[in-house]
């Protein structure tokens, strides 16, 4: 990065700078290794959310864990995500981002090696629960420090760079997590996946310590703990139902929950509305701007088509075509590559092409959806990771031109003050995708296979999903339009 990359960072910080001036030729490589220690971050707290996935027979066996237990491995890690993303948001810009992601970065690696040393379900999901705590609090830091430490190309190299980590983190989780439960590292089994963690996360805290500069708040406040506490209920209560809902069969209680969760976020509305001049938790001037509200409404349909894609294709994978575990998580090597160089040439354009590159993106990810599902509909259900190969790396590469431009427009123009609430909200808008993703398999993939494991209903309904992924990308490309047709300010 060049040396104008941490040159805005004295004006919105609150104590003195112990980073190199300006002026001073090592700035370029302090920006370079503290964008490493957020991608790394950012990357071992994402991978952790789907490494567990194909570790989860293994973890049964050896924790006597039943399938409830098992559920709540994800669950646990995933709620306290959605529900703290927020706060830990509003929580780094008065207090400071630096700071707020080092103690995130504590106890994420902690609850690692609690993860690693449990021997029963309880403490595991516990140890989950906590690892989700710290992730709420790193976060957000990632994508503010961004927002505010990198200016112009700089910054849209650096949010290209988020996104190909955040593209890859998703899908190379499930492989990594069955290759090293397989691999059985000194007998160990599974629980390398989680302490690896421990030596990665404690470089974060000491890199991070002194290359990320510390950044917050001009003034900083009283935090708004009414607020902190009605938007922690409201996602609870919204995405716990989405959540349970299909695997509970639509019980009452869960759309009474459902009521009660949206009645609570119209109060936590209210309530920030009579917070707008005295510290609130979420800005309301970020979703008066076209810029930002199009943008996190993007982002939302990006979470909702990933919820829906990524865990019925893994069933058609295995059920439609009978691929073994190895060979389904060879899919999604392929699809990393195509995501790989996607958000490589996203990273490298810097920001030039504006909207026009994530529209491109999606449209090309829409392409290969549709070809995808003509391919399966043609009857090949000998369908080899060969004959997929074209469909999926393109919708790889589709998607991984999206991620990051997509944040760094959304989030450009947004107050260095907010960084924090913003990133809070675009990230919650992300899982609330996500969780309405999950929702929506029972009505588009169950709903068609009844639960059938036989190969010909689950080649069908992932079929079926195809078309309602590609009308997803198609909703997000439109929502793109609010996004600037061009970028001004491109400043190295």
């Amino acid at each position: 990065m060049s040396s104008s990359a941490l040159g805005n960072e004295p004006e919105h910080t609150t104590q003195p700078s112990n980073h190199p001036a300006p002026s001073d030729p090592r700035m370029a490589l302090a920006a370079r290794i503290a964008l490493l220690v957020l991608l790394t971050a950012e990357l071992m707290d994402i991978l952790d959310q789907s490494v567990v996935l194909t570790a989860l027979p293994s973890i049964q066996e050896s924790t006597g864990a039943g399938p409830a237990a098992l559920q709540w491995l994800t669950t646990g890690y995933s709620l306290p995500i959605a529900i703290g993303l927020i706060t830990g948001g509003r929580l780094g810009d008065l207090y400071g981002r630096r700071r707020l992601l080092l103690i995130g970065t504590v106890v994420f690696t902690t609850a690692s090696l609690l993860c690693g040393l449990a021997t029963g379900p309880g403490v595991l999901i516990g140890s989950r629960a906590l690892q989700g705590a710290g992730v709420a609090l790193v976060i957000p830091q990632v994508l503010a420090t961004l927002h505010v430490t990198f200016e112009g190309r700089n910054r849209s190299k650096a949010f290209g760079l988020y996104g190909a980590v955040l593209s890859i983190a998703n899908v190379l989780g499930p492989v990594l997590g069955g290759l090293v439960t397989e691999a059985d590292l000194l007998g160990l089994s599974w629980r390398p996946i989680f302490l690896i963690n421990v030596p990665v996360g404690l470089a974060v805290i000491l890199l991070g310590r002194g290359f990320i500069p510390e950044s917050t708040e001009k003034k900083a406040d009283r935090p708004d703990l009414t607020g902190m506490a009605l938007s922690a209920l409201a996602i609870m209560m919204i995405i716990f139902p989405l959540g349970e809902g299909y695997l509970l069969h639509w019980p009452l209680w869960i759309f009474a929950l459902l009521a009660a969760g949206l009645l609570t976020l119209i109060a936590f509305l209210r309530h920030q509305r009579r917070k707008q001049n005295n510290a609130p938790l979420l800005p309301l001037s970020l979703l008066q701007g076209r810029r930002f509200s199009g943008g996190a409404a993007a982002q939302l349909m990006h979470g909702l088509l990933c919820g829906l894609f990524f865990m019925t294709w893994t069933l058609y994978l295995q059920r439609g075509l009978g691929m073994s575990p190895l060979d389904a998580a060879l899919a999604f090597v392929l699809l990393s590559i195509g995501e790989l160089a996607g958000a490589a040439i996203a990273a490298k354009s810097a920001g030039r092409f504006a909207r026009r590159l994530p529209q491109a993106g999606a449209l090309i990810a829409i392409a290969a959806m549709a070809g995808y599902g003509l391919q399966i509909a043609a009857g090949q259900a000998n369908l080899t990771l060969l004959g997929m190969t074209a469909p999926v790396v393109l919708i790889g590469f589709g998607l991984g031109m999206v991620s990051g431009p997509l944040a760094d427009m959304t989030l450009a123009k947004v107050p260095h003050d907010n960084a924090g609430a913003a990133s809070g909200l675009f990230n919650t808008a992300f899982h609330l995708g996500v969780a309405l993703g999950t929702t929506l398999t029972a009505l588009v993939f169950f709903a068609t296979t009844g639960g059938s494991p036989d190969a010909g209903p689950n080649r069908d309904a992932f079929t079926t999903v195809l078309w309602w992924v590609a009308g997803l990308l198609s909703l997000m490309w439109a929502l793109m339009f609010c996004l600037p047709k061009r970028i001004d300010n491109q400043a190295d």
